[in-house]
């Protein structure tokens, strides 16, 4: 199992953005990104926190269908 690594919301959504992911919107301190994938819109928001929470990050990776290791080779 590979470490979830401590990273700036910067870096998470310049990561997403390579997967297809787009910045829909922000308000406040939350980025929210969208992507239709298999027909359906999805959505997932991002903390403006440096850095995230690795627990937080993980639950991003999650929600984006994506694993730790493809996350990692995005960045």
């Amino acid at each position: 199992m590979t470490l979830i690594p401590s990273l700036a919301y910067i870096v998470i959504i310049s990561a997403l953005e390579r997967d297809g992911w787009r910045v829909d919107r922000q308000k406040g301190s939350h980025i929210r990104l969208s992507k239709v994938a298999e027909g359906r819109m999805r959505k997932l928001t991002v903390p403006a926190h440096r850095p995230v929470k690795r627990s937080t990050l993980a639950k991003i990776i999650k929600q984006a269908n994506l694993t730790i290791e493809e996350f990692l080779r995005l960045l």
